[in-house]
């Protein structure tokens, strides 16, 4: 029989898997803690040791995510995670800048083409909008044009 891991085991365990929020890691751990196990006592000293990090986590889900969908969408998974106030700010004016161009390439790669037709236009502008990107980079994607004016 394996030997149960302690709750220090456990959350080493998940932060050497991937960066996790301290929402998430808690959540996680909570199923875990038995009579006497200080959850919140544990998270508090895995961010003193730095095996925590609410920054490195934000980072890591921004580079995980941004390929994919839009400032809106990940700025929401941000706050779903707790993350709030200046934390936020940085990474939202972070990924500002950046918001056209992927839209741009996340178009060329699934659809590569401008839209003949209006409802395969509509198709396009559906898809970009529902990743969560803002309406000026989902119209500058979607007429095709190229993006080093901004």
């Amino acid at each position: 029989m394996k030997p149960r891991l302690s709750l220090k085991g456990r959350a080493l365990r998940y932060l050497s898997m991937r960066e996790h929020s301290r929402l998430e890691l808690g959540r996680k751990l909570s199923r875990y803690a038995e009579e006497g196990d200080d959850v919140e006592a544990l998270l508090d000293f895995l961010e003193k040791n730095n095996w925590l990090s609410q920054e490195r986590f934000s980072e890591s889900l921004v580079h995980r995510r941004s390929a994919r969908f839009g400032n809106s969408r990940i700025m929401a998974e941000l706050q779903s995670h707790g993350l709030s106030g200046e934390a936020l700010q940085e990474v939202k004016s972070g990924l500002a800048g950046t918001e056209m161009a992927r839209a741009r390439e996340l178009w060329e790669r699934r659809y590569g083409a401008v839209a003949t037709d209006p409802a395969e236009r509509n198709k396009q502008i559906r898809f970009l909008m529902q990743r969560g990107f803002s309406q000026r980079a989902v119209f500058s994607a979607v007429k095709g044009e190229p993006d080093d004016e901004f």
